[in-house]
């Protein structure tokens, strides 16, 4: 009997030192891609790849629009439209808005879901680069993670270039030149302020908008997001 409990807990040992050099193995595997990415451009992402991979089912010769754009070519107003919109303390924070994740967390208990967010820009560039949009605790914990090894390595202007490059502005569309020449038909260089807080303002949910339309609370959320525009810190 000793001597099955003694195998039975040098399993349980064994198991536990697998799990434990198999998740550092993984969480190195995302260190060294952020590492590469802080100085290459990413040719496509986690996001990018499962938004392909779904238009394929439907059209497979179907692909995304995408095109890079460095960080001084992305006109100003967009980069504090955006800030505005998604993240007013990028500057100052470490990955994390505690005093947003409080709040957040507040008004779910009080109306008993998630009805608000608090994810910052680095932790949305997290997701986009590496995971998926599934609402699990294991996801969550990656995407702190990763933003935790982010913020470290990469400048605050290179964290806002790979989102503004990254993000997805309608169904295959990704980044701020193809969403400006998708929605407006026009450069980035050439968007308006304006046209800038409504890009920001259907970033939340971007497939749920038609080329450059707008509603009656797009209407109100692009007024409040280019009173917010001036205020707006971007490096």
């Amino acid at each position: 009997m000793l001597r099955a409990l003694r195998l039975a807990w040098k399993a349980i040992a064994y198991c536990v030192v697998i799990c434990v050099v198999a998740l550092a193995c993984v969480q190195a595997w995302f260190y060294a891609h952020v590492l590469w990415w802080n100085k290459h451009n990413p040719s496509a992402t986690s996001f990018m790849q499962a938004r392909l991979d779904t238009l394929r089912q439907k059209d497979h010769g179907a692909r995304l629009k995408h095109q890079w754009l460095p960080y001084e070519a992305i006109p100003a107003h967009l980069k504090r439209a955006v800030v505005a919109s998604e993240d007013a303390k990028f500057v100052g924070h470490e990955g994390f808005d505690w005093e947003a994740i409080q709040k957040a967390m507040q008004k779910n208990e009080e109306q008993g879901r998630v009805v608000a967010g608090a994810s910052t820009i680095t932790q949305q560039l997290s997701k986009n680069l590496f995971l998926s949009g599934s609402r699990s605790w294991v996801r969550k914990a990656q995407e702190a993670a990763i933003t935790w090894m982010m913020e470290p390595v990469m400048t605050k202007r290179r964290i806002l270039e790979l989102y503004l490059n990254v993000a997805e502005w309608g169904d295959g569309v990704f980044g701020a030149e193809a969403a400006a020449r998708h929605h407006f038909g026009i450069p980035a260089r050439a968007l308006t302020a304006q046209q800038a807080a409504w890009l920001a303002a259907i970033l939340p949910s971007p497939l749920l908008y038609t080329r450059g339309q707008s509603t009656s609370y797009l209407g109100e959320r692009v007024s409040v997001i280019q009173g917010r525009m001036p205020q707006a810190r971007i490096p």
